[in-house]
């Protein structure tokens, strides 16, 4: 098949919906089929072969997001010659909109992944004001794009859910973004490597790693993580915690290290090449991660693959993916994380299992079986074009 992928975030941005673009496209590709990503045009970019971008500004409220133009005839001309039997949109704004435009003209059918809870993000729209209002119309909008899509795909259950709340009465398929296993494994590191990268950062081999990676935003709840260091390092005085990751609450977690004099025990080490993510996987003793705005929660994930515990707050999303003290530890309260991180970086035996029982269980959710989990919806959705493109020649 010749698919094109619609999407307003791509490298080099980074993002969950950036990492689960650029794996479905690679599987699909070692599938066999040909695939074009279009998206926004970056100034940190030049131009690559597959890739098609669109003229863009930086979006106003959030300067690292870029929103691209709704239609632009000059790469309509370019799509019209790939001759695409399937448009799958990532977005239901700028870029996806233009998807569907072109799904319009050239009469292709859209499979439209939904990525993202909007209303978990109108904080950043809003500012605080009117609220309720703008997350109804976040709501709507979701619905209205979905509604007429050949095919909708989310990554769990919470969001299908949620869009049925919405209002969206259709069949929606359920496909957790795969994650390319191999990068985060640990027999891929060596370990005199890793604790010169962890000396590297003031942490020597004696003290435990309380370990997040991801975006520093306010939906990340990163603050729960640090103010429970505040407790932690109260009952194992040399632990540690490393932040990996870069974003706008970079400077009110910085303050907030330092209003719990906490300096000395919090490293952030800003934004690293996503290339290198896997080794910081590796100076982790346990991830943890607080957010409740997830619609899937990749990192974890990544973390499994990497044999590092792992300990998240409870969240729907997290159902099908953490066991509590089967494969991992799960808190429903702030107060309770300090309590089970200490468990965990204490009873050895215990975390080991949990590790094994991670490890041992993550292949359902490899990027292999994310590609052709995809694969068989385009080929359902072709399959139901075909037979109404019959009935039209009848």
């Amino acid at each position: 098949m010749n698919i094109g992928i619609f999407t307003d975030a791509y490298y080099p941005q980074v993002s969950g919906v950036v990492t689960s673009t650029f794996i479905l496209k690679n599987e699909l590709i070692r599938l066999g089929h040909s695939v074009t990503i279009i998206t926004v045009a970056h100034p940190d970019v030049e131009e690559e072969e597959g890739i098609m971008r669109l003229p863009s500004i930086p979006f106003f409220l959030l300067p690292s997001q870029r929103v691209g133009m709704i239609y632009s005839r000059k790469i309509m001309i370019k799509i019209k010659k790939l001759d695409l039997d399937i448009i799958h949109t990532q977005t239901e704004f700028s870029i996806g909109i233009f998807g569907r435009i072109v799904a319009k003209k050239l009469d292709i059918p859209v499979v439209h992944t939904y990525h993202t809870m909007y209303e978990d993000y109108i904080h950043y729209v809003s500012r605080g004001i009117m609220l309720k209002p703008a997350s109804q119309f976040a709501k709507k909008v979701s619905k209205l794009y979905c509604r007429d899509c050949s095919a909708i795909i989310v990554p769990t259950l919470k969001v299908k859910d949620a869009l049925q709340q919405y209002g969206l009465l259709r069949h929606i398929d359920i496909i957790p973004t795969g994650v390319d296993l191999e990068p985060f494994k640990r027999n891929n590191y060596n370990e005199g490597l890793i604790q010169d990268e962890k000396k590297s950062f003031g942490i020597n081999e004696t003290e435990p790693v309380v370990l997040f990676i991801g975006r520093l935003a306010k939906e990340k709840s990163v603050d729960i993580i640090i103010n429970s260091m505040k407790e932690l390092i109260v009952k194992m005085p040399n632990s540690k915690l490393l932040v990996v990751g870069d974003g706008p609450e970079r400077e009110n977690l910085e303050a907030l290290v330092r209003l719990l004099d906490i300096e000395k025990s919090v490293i952030f080490t800003g934004e690293k090449p996503w290339a290198e993510i896997g080794r910081y996987y590796q100076m982790g003793d346990v991830f943890v991660g607080a957010s409740l705005t997830e619609t899937q929660g990749l990192t974890f994930t990544e973390a499994m693959a990497a044999q590092v515990p792992v300990v998240a707050k409870y969240d729907k999303n997290l159902d099908d993916l953490i066991r509590d003290k089967i494969n991992g530890r799960i808190f429903y309260k702030d107060e309770d994380l300090s309590e089970i991180l200490f468990e965990v970086l204490m009873n050895k035996e215990e975390c080991d299992t949990m590790v094994k029982n991670a490890y041992d269980g993550i292949e359902a959710l490899s990027s292999k079986c994310f590609g052709e989990s995809v694969e068989k919806v385009y080929m359902e959705v072709e399959k139901q074009n075909c037979m109404l493109q019959n009935q039209k020649v009848t």
